[in-house]
């Protein structure tokens, strides 16, 4: 062997256990670049998706009407007698009138008027009174809405019924006089054999003038459910499951979920998801389990548009 190998050889001898040392180091060094690799590979490849954290919310439960206002008890003023003529006229339909306040005059031509007055309190719906024209108790000449009391009306079906109870609380959106309150007042023990509709009435706590017939629509709160919140956006619908897209470790984690009532473009999460979670906002049906994702807050969202 030539005095080089030698030399070689030696040199190698005295490095052996330096590098049999520096080979962990070495490995780990390779495997930290390996897996940066293979982050910035899926960075890449990762789809920027807007997310929102579900948050809690209180949700009514309602059942929606379609009805129409009509007077809760509509009071007839007649004559005490037949044979005489008005004389005199004071109010006309749509005036308030108070009990006891005279609305017309009557009597024979060669004078002796008597005073027909108001029995109860409320609003003039109906009046056919004319200064010359008979009175006569056979064609009533004036109708009163006792205490100008009014009801929304309406047919409900007989599953809705079942979730209805006195006293709940209702907003009555009504055609010509905006959004008024009311509550429910009386609900059937029976419905319609053929229709299978049962007749509701909601009594009016507005006060404000209203029109006898006015057709409108009257949502029924009977019920509130506080529970996690997200977008209705959020939930993605397949093989007869509601699922949401959660985002953890900047992966796409698919949850199956529960799904209650409906508000607003919102819907109530009764499992499946919690508080704090981030979703993605817009579910979409090419995010699959463990995608990569670059998740941007919705708000952030909005202003890079």
């Amino acid at each position: 062997m030539t005095r080089r190998a030698l030399a070689n050889r030696f040199s190698l001898a005295k490095r052996g256990p330096w590098l049999r040392a520096c080979v962990p180091f070495i490995a780990l060094l390779w495997l930290t670049q390996a897996a940066s690799a293979a982050e910035e590979r899926d960075a890449h490849k990762s789809a920027t998706v807007t997310v929102i954290k579900a948050s809690k919310a209180c949700f009514s439960d309602t059942v929606e009407v379609f009805g129409s206002l009509q007077p809760r008890e509509e009071v007839t003023v007649r004559p005490d007698r037949e044979g005489l003529r008005f004389t005199q006229v004071s109010v006309e339909a749509g005036d308030t009138v108070s009990a006891g306040q005279a609305m017309a005059r009557i009597g024979p031509a060669d004078g002796g008027d008597i005073a027909i007055t108001a029995p109860v309190a409320g609003i003039v719906s109906a009046s056919t009174a004319a200064v010359g024209t008979p009175a006569t108790a056979q064609q009533p000449p004036f109708r009163i809405i006792k205490n100008s009391e009014f009801d929304f009306v309406a047919d409900v079906p007989a599953a809705d019924l079942l979730k209805l109870a006195p006293n709940q609380p209702a907003t009555i959106r009504v055609i010509g006089a905006g959004t008024i309150q009311g509550r429910l007042r009386s609900v059937p023990t029976a419905i319609d054999q053929t229709s299978q509709l049962g007749q509701i009435q909601i009594a009016v706590t507005s006060k404000q003038r209203l029109l006898v017939n006015s057709s409108g629509r009257a949502k029924v709160t009977t019920g509130q459910s506080c529970n996690v919140s997200v977008p209705l956006t959020a939930i993605l619908y397949g093989d007869g499951n509601a699922v949401v897209q959660v985002v953890k470790g900047n992966r796409v984690e698919t949850h199956r979920v529960d799904i209650g009532l409906m508000s607003a473009g919102q819907v109530e999460i009764r499992g499946g998801v919690n508080e704090g979670d981030t979703v993605v906002a817009k579910a979409g049906a090419l995010l699959r389990e463990g995608d990569p994702v670059r998740p941007v807050p919705l708000g952030d969202s909005a202003q890079a548009q």
